[in-house]
């Protein structure tokens, strides 16, 4: 069981819950990080005592500095500061919540430094691939998920015949549109978009759920974290949200795992695997449910799964390529600047457009470098 935890992102919504499951377990927390938000930031850190905390806004981490000067926490700032957090001697498991591929340096950062890793930044594994799971092996540490899918995939696994799994099955809430079409996504609004049926998360991600990018995310995610090819993953639209995944086995038993729409249990389990402790979270009552119901995604709608889908296929940088390009249109479609559906279109347009061998060992400079390109190109087709 975790000891001591580095929670980068710890004032977004994975890091709140995160704190939570420290405080009810008394895990220790020897830093914190997160990108503006000072005040909840301070309470945080009043409350935690961490040795050091990480603001990557300059200016914001001036302000904290004065605000907590009372305190024996370090307060460091900017991206090194953030990597210096994700290494902290003390810690032994870093919770890497940080929104998007802003999170790959930290999480190779505590790769390098020997940390265990509880992950929720998925964008670390689409972007970084088969260049963040060999730096894993080679470190010999521990990567558990944090995502509710993965996690639940990884929990059917437990016990389970190493080659007895024949497919997984990831389960999709839909989000804010599901059953829409096109002609009724034309000119649908952000606060539309930000009407999660079951999830209380962040701007970023209530987006990805609502044009189902953040699936196609975790097939992506999914094929790293469990070595499985793209045809041994199905995507289900299970709108309850109360199965989280499932994995069929080759004698066709199929193992799911249920629960609240609560990330507290995937979080608890990160940091207290193999153990099972109480939980902060409710019980799940199946009488109250009254029925699951189950179907196909519609990928003609919400291109971005196929375009994920595609890019998984491709291999070697086009998931890095697909996910930069969301990351950019999302940014424009937050500010205004698009519509709803053209960030699908960006992503497709981005993923279609780029040119790059897959069958290669990729560096991390490639990574960053088909991050920038791909970001520049939606930027320059779709941000004037």
């Amino acid at each position: 069981m975790t000891k001591n935890i580095s929670v980068l992102g710890s004032t977004g919504s994975i890091g709140v819950q995160t704190l939570d499951v420290a405080r009810m377990h008394n895990i220790g927390v020897t830093a914190l990080s997160a990108n503006k938000n000072i005040s909840l930031l301070e309470k945080q850190i009043r409350e935690f005592r961490p040795k050091v905390a990480a603001v990557a806004d300059e200016a914001a981490a001036a302000q904290l500095r004065t605000a907590v000067a009372d305190t024996s926490t370090e307060i460091l700032s900017g991206s090194d500061g953030i990597m210096s957090a994700a290494q902290e001697q003390k810690c032994d498991t870093v919770v890497n919540a940080v929104v998007g591929v802003a999170g790959l340096l930290p999480t190779l950062s505590a790769i390098e430094a020997g940390k265990n890793l509880a992950l929720a930044n998925k964008e670390t594994l689409v972007a970084g691939g088969s260049f963040v799971t060999d730096m894993v092996k080679a470190k010999g540490i521990k990567l558990y998920p944090v995502d509710s899918e993965h996690s639940a995939i990884f929990q059917c696994l437990q016990g389970c015949p190493h080659g007895s799994l024949k497919k997984i099955i990831i389960t999709a809430s839909g989000g804010a549109f599901y059953g829409e079409t096109r002609d009724e996504l034309q000119n649908v609004r952000l606060e539309d978009a930000l009407k999660h049926p079951n999830w209380s998360m962040g701007t970023k991600i209530t987006i990805d759920s609502a044009t189902m990018m953040n699936k196609g995310l975790e097939v992506i995610e999914a094929a790293r974290l469990f070595d499985v090819t793209d045809d041994q993953i199905d995507v289900l639209v299970h709108r309850e949200s109360i199965i989280h995944s499932m994995i069929q086995l080759r004698d066709h038993a199929v193992i799911a795992q249920l629960g609240v729409a609560d990330m507290r249990i995937p979080i608890q389990y990160a940091l207290t695997y193999p153990d099972r402790l109480p939980s902060p979270v409710k019980e799940l009552d199946l009488t109250e449910l009254g029925g699951l119901s189950f179907a196909k995604p519609d990928d003609k709608t919400f291109v971005c799964l196929a375009v994920c889908r595609e890019a998984l296929r491709k291999g070697g940088l086009y998931p890095a390529v697909a996910n930069a390009a969301n990351e950019a249109a999302v940014k424009l479609f937050i500010e205004g600047k698009i519509s709803f559906l053209q960030i699908g279109e960006a992503v497709s347009d981005a993923v279609s457009g780029y040119c790059s061998p897959a069958e290669k060992d990729i560096t991390l400079d490639e990574i960053l470098s088909a991050d920038r390109e791909a970001r520049i190109r939606v930027m320059e087709k779709y941000g004037r």
